[in-house]
């Protein structure tokens, strides 16, 4: 079975100021396109059987960037949906909520078009798109390749590996990386993880 490549899109001026950016359609930065265009050799080294994107133009332009080709766009790979937290600061939200941590607490409701998501609903998520990704491991010899969201993805590698949706807060994730997900003896292991181009 092939490897499973986690992408975080490149730098948005919401990422580098620490705003929660859910659903928020906001574009790279230069140097967010910058990361991205970094990551090429480390995708073109390998060889692709299928891609999926989140439909939000940051992680499909970093998609571009990189050069994949027939990307599928799911709306599975979406952030977070962070609710009435959405654009605002971890700093902000424990300012009145002190102990709060988003991975055990999930967000405060937002507006019915945005109304939030619990640590399990983006599990939810996460385990039909690791549904998809395992039947294109099956359907193809190469890898597959994820271009999503940081909170997103470190959800998706908590639930490869077994653990509940919290388990995700173990794993942090910079914008314009590769991760790359394996297995070892059948089991699945995280093989590289935070990756940049020349590290």
């Amino acid at each position: 079975m092939g490897d499973v490549f986690l992408v975080r899109h490149g730098e948005t001026g919401w990422s580098r100021s620490g705003r929660h950016t859910g659903w928020t359609d906001v574009p790279l930065t230069e140097r967010g396109r910058e990361e991205a265009r970094q990551l090429v050799p480390l995708i073109r080294s390998h060889r692709v059987g299928a891609a999926f994107v989140s439909p939000l133009q940051r992680a499909r332009e970093t998609a571009d960037l990189i050069g994949l080709r027939d990307v599928r766009v799911d709306p599975d790979l979406r952030e977070w949906d962070y609710g009435g937290y959405e654009g605002i600061t971890t700093v902000e939200i424990q300012r009145t909520r002190p102990d709060w941590f988003l991975f055990r607490d999930g967000v405060r409701p937002g507006p019915p078009d945005h109304p939030g998501e619990t640590p399990e609903q983006v599990g939810e998520r996460a385990d039909r798109t690791l549904a998809k990704v395992d039947a294109a491991l099956a359907d193809t010899e190469g890898c597959v390749v994820l271009v999503a969201h940081g909170h997103f993805l470190r959800v998706l590698t908590a639930r490869r590996l077994g653990l509940p949706p919290s388990g995700g807060a173990l794993f942090q994730l910079a914008t314009g990386t590769v991760c790359r997900l394996g297995t070892e003896h059948g089991r699945p292991v995280i093989a590289e993880w935070n990756v940049r181009a020349g590290a």
